[in-house]
């Protein structure tokens, strides 16, 4: 299926699931299989294709030493922009105070409280030890099983080192994973396939389940959120690929597609291996996409980061609690830890925001509040996710002087030819051509005199035209 086409089905999708879930809530809510069918379906990619494309790049195109500085310069482009995730955050929090006048005397609020405090007694990880330790596998097919992609990651380096050392003798097993990333690529698209029944789930149950009057209680909060994103988007991304001299407008282009389905369902799995697929394609080495996308889903969350910043904010402002700059400087460098090394763990960013409330003593109020919006926040944040991921292969890739321009361009023209818009265009041209052949010919019929003394003339001359215009439009329709 064509790029446009599948995005035009993923819209319409959406709009149905939208309209579905606020006439028609009770059959709505039940569509909800739907997007977990999809998702399941993603993740049983995730997997093979990281190891196979992983394996394939470091083991084909690179060595230790240059693998070593790819990951040095990869953390700290993550830890920089993070940081910038966290600052903006805190800044916006400030500026919007979307605690400020919020009602929080509602039943379904207390219903969240219990669950709430689950949250705060839930760790991720307790300390940057145990998050080292977890990054290690004790089985590859659990971490596989787990969709653990750190393990993975570190997995698939050692097991590609092993292979550069072999040699020779290795070279089948190497023929073997490139031949598995090719079929998983393929297996991916037959996948997307299913996207937009999956994302007509999604949204369809969302809206069934909480209705559109919720954007309109927790407008404030929304609001402030999704501001912020754009804020960073445009303050730190598009300044990013200003400085790296890549078009930000491209390639948000070129990832529409995995950012759209990042959106709607608001899972960073679902986008992953078509964010992959699109990465390689847009100029980015297999070796570095391989490495930088899945690592980047552990510690360049840039949207969850700012959220969690602003989460925090809102949590203290909705109870009166004033936080000083001291304090809310606490809070940020007890974050970058925090959030780091959490990938793959449901509701992730509330259970670090529980945390963290917990150990500076702000009532988890906030969090039971938050989960009833959970879903349409977690929408802005993973695109963003995604979004920063993407822009961050390209910014290593660079970096390490190894990004193809020419392939970018490549990619760049045959995405505007697949584009809706260049389909119409076309189209218009090839009316307008017809019409430009027919149009004399019309013309011609009317300067006719109908008299039976010419009419032998006028039809030689009319079959002369026709034969004319039909070797025109054959002409075109070939073009």
């Amino acid at each position: 299926m064509k790029h446009s086409k599948l995005t035009i089905l993923i819209f319409i999708s959406l709009l149905l699931g939208i309209v579905v879930g606020h006439f028609a809530p009770e059959i709505a809510v039940k569509m909800r299989p739907f997007a977990t069918i999809f998702l399941r379906m993603v993740k049983m990619i995730i997997a093979p294709l990281l190891f196979a494309t992983l394996v394939v790049g470091v083991a084909g195109h690179s060595d230790a030493k240059s693998l070593g500085k790819i990951g040095l310069k990869t953390i700290i482009y993550f830890e920089i922009v993070t940081t910038l995730a966290l600052i903006i955050g805190l800044v916006m929090g400030n500026i919007c105070k979307p605690g400020i006048g919020f009602v929080t005397n509602t039943v379904s609020h207390a219903m969240h409280l219990k669950e709430a405090g689950m949250m705060a007694a839930s760790q991720a990880h307790t300390s940057v030890v145990e998050m080292i330790i977890d990054m290690f596998p004790t089985s590859i097919v659990q971490s596989m099983a787990e969709g653990n992609l750190l393990q993975i990651v570190v997995f698939s380096i050692f097991f590609a080192v092993a292979i550069c050392a072999v040699g020779k003798a290795a070279k089948p097993v190497i023929d073997v994973l490139t031949s598995v990333s090719q079929i998983m690529f393929k297996f991916t698209e037959y996948v997307m396939y299913f996207a937009p029944l999956g994302i007509f789930g999604a949204i369809a149950s969302t809206i069934g389940a909480n209705g559109l009057g919720v954007l309109k209680s927790y407008a404030k909060i929304i609001g402030s959120l999704y501001l912020s994103l754009i804020v960073f988007v445009i303050l730190v991304l598009i300044i990013v690929c200003k400085i790296v001299k890549i078009s930000f407008r491209d390639l948000l282009r070129a990832v529409q597609e995995p950012a759209f389905l990042a959106f709607t369902t608001a899972s960073s799995e679902a986008a992953f291996p078509k964010a992959m697929d699109i990465m390689e394609r847009f100029g980015v080495p297999k070796n570095i996409v391989g490495f930088v996308m899945p690592t980047g889903y552990t510690f360049n969350l840039d949207g969850s980061t700012l959220y969690l910043a602003m989460a925090v904010l809102f949590s203290a402002q909705i109870v009166g609690i004033h936080l000083g700059l001291e304090q809310q400087i606490v809070i940020m460098l007890a974050l970058m830890l925090t959030s780091k090394g959490i990938a793959a763990v449901p509701r992730v960013s509330l259970i670090v925001l529980a945390g963290t409330l917990a150990s500076f003593n702000i009532p988890l109020l906030g969090i039971a509040i938050l989960l009833g919006i959970d879903q349409i926040l977690d929408m802005g944040r993973t695109t963003v996710n995604l979004i920063g991921n993407c822009v961050a292969t390209v910014v290593i890739a660079r970096w390490e002087n190894e990004f193809d321009y020419d392939k970018m361009n490549e990619f760049i023209v045959q995405s505007k030819e697949e584009s809706i818009g260049a389909n119409i265009m076309r189209t218009n041209r090839v009316l307008n051509s017809h019409t430009s052949v027919i149009e004399p010919v019309e013309k011609y019929e009317a300067s006719f005199n109908v008299s039976d003394q010419e009419n032998h003339l006028k039809e030689k001359s009319k079959q002369n035209l026709n034969n004319i215009n039909q070797i025109a439009i054959e002409s075109i329709e070939e073009g």
